[in-house]
């Protein structure tokens, strides 16, 4: 009797662990109420031993922002805890972060000089559709929040990329707007590379929409956003404080049309992980790489392969996490018709020819 009361409590425990350490991408994920995580286009903080998912809190109806950014915690990354609205959206009129503005894609790092959380995001004025294309910064004593909005702005307003040569400078000079009125011919391509758009904006600030947040080995920290109408990434370096840039910045595939963003360090190269610009809809995903932040990057076939490749599986890039020896590749998989019921693709990647690999998996385990 003994004998099969030890088996029976050894299978319970097989059993709860393998349920517990198991990640089913696409399906339903319930938080500690059984109700699905609402944090979407987010993203992970590990501190003092416990992860935090900030993301986007959607409605059923509509991706515009009515409650904020939402934060879940876990000390496993399969059960997750419900810790409220770590950034709220504001009842004021007229306030930059006000109820119904598009607020997409919140990251968080925890500053050691300051002991401060920095959440930046992508922000959309109330009403003014894709047109303000600005990142926000808000700040925290606790990485659960509440987060302390800070202000909001387009990027690097009359500074130059880091890497732009005198004559790359003098060349912008050529660029007149009244010459490039036809798109996607390889007249405006080749202007785009130039920096056509880079020029546009100069005075008012580069454009800053899909984005995430990157933390370096050595401390720098760095906002990395589609641009130029998302035809161009830009790497910005952060100030100390994290709260601000610092000015120095670098454009990555000008006129490639990328965005979401997701990058991660493995054995001193950088990747980065987008998807093309289709909207709602799921695309083929890219993959970059580099020796340096700033570059020169390279691009490499898409990562993903098998079954459901082509569209990234259905789903887009938000974040890579970094998860024991290895990393966590997450993705969303938007659903503009009800918002809310957004899916999470949670895949691990593997390595093939020192290249990132990701494949399709129904479920996996965490401690494989």
């Amino acid at each position: 009797m003994k004998y099969f009361y030890y088996i029976t409590i050894l299978t319970v425990l097989f059993y709860s662990c393998s349920t517990d350490c198991t990640i089913k991408p696409g399906q339903i994920w319930a938080d500690n109420n059984n109700v699905h995580i609402n944090a979407h286009g987010g993203g992970i903080l590990k501190y003092n031993g416990l992860y935090y998912w900030f993301g986007e809190h959607k409605a059923d109806t509509t991706s515009s922002a009515y409650v904020g950014v939402t934060c879940y915690s876990s000390k496993d990354l399969v059960n997750w805890t419900d810790l409220g609205t770590a950034l709220k959206v504001s009842d004021e009129p007229g306030n930059e972060i006000e109820k119904g503005c598009i607020l997409e894609r919140p990251k968080v790092l925890y500053n050691s000089l300051t002991n401060k959380f920095v959440m930046y995001f992508h922000l959309e004025l109330k009403g003014q559709d894709y047109s303000a294309a600005r990142y926000g910064v808000a700040v925290s004593e606790n990485p659960e929040g509440p987060y302390k909005f800070l202000y909001s702005c387009r990027a690097d307003a009359e500074k130059y990329p880091c890497d732009f040569t005198a004559e790359d400078i003098a060349a912008l000079d050529t660029l007149n707007p009244d010459n490039y009125r036809d798109w996607w011919t390889d007249k405006w391509f080749k202007a785009i590379e130039q920096g056509l758009f880079l020029k546009r904006d100069f005075k008012g600030g580069q454009m800053s929409r899909d984005m995430t947040l990157f933390l370096d080995d050595d401390g720098k920290a760095y906002h990395i956003f589609s641009s130029e109408d998302n035809l161009t990434l830009h790497i910005a370096e952060l100030t100390d404080d994290f709260t601000a840039h610092s000015g120095w910045y670098v454009r990555v595939a000008p006129g490639g049309q990328n965005e979401a963003p997701a990058i991660f360090k493995k054995d001193g190269t950088y990747w980065l992980i987008t998807s093309g610009c289709t909207g709602w809809a799921p695309n083929a995903a890219r993959m970059f790489s580099a020796k340096k932040i700033f570059g020169p990057w390279s691009q490499h076939p898409n990562p993903c392969v098998g079954e459901g490749a082509d569209t990234t599986f259905g789903a887009q890039s938000t974040f890579v996490l970094p998860y024991k020896d290895g990393f966590i590749f997450m993705a969303d998989i938007w659903r503009p018709n009800h918002p809310s019921d957004a899916r999470y693709v949670w895949l691990p990647i593997e390595f093939s020819d020192g290249k990132p690999v990701l494949k399709w998996r129904e479920q996996w385990n965490l401690n494989e």
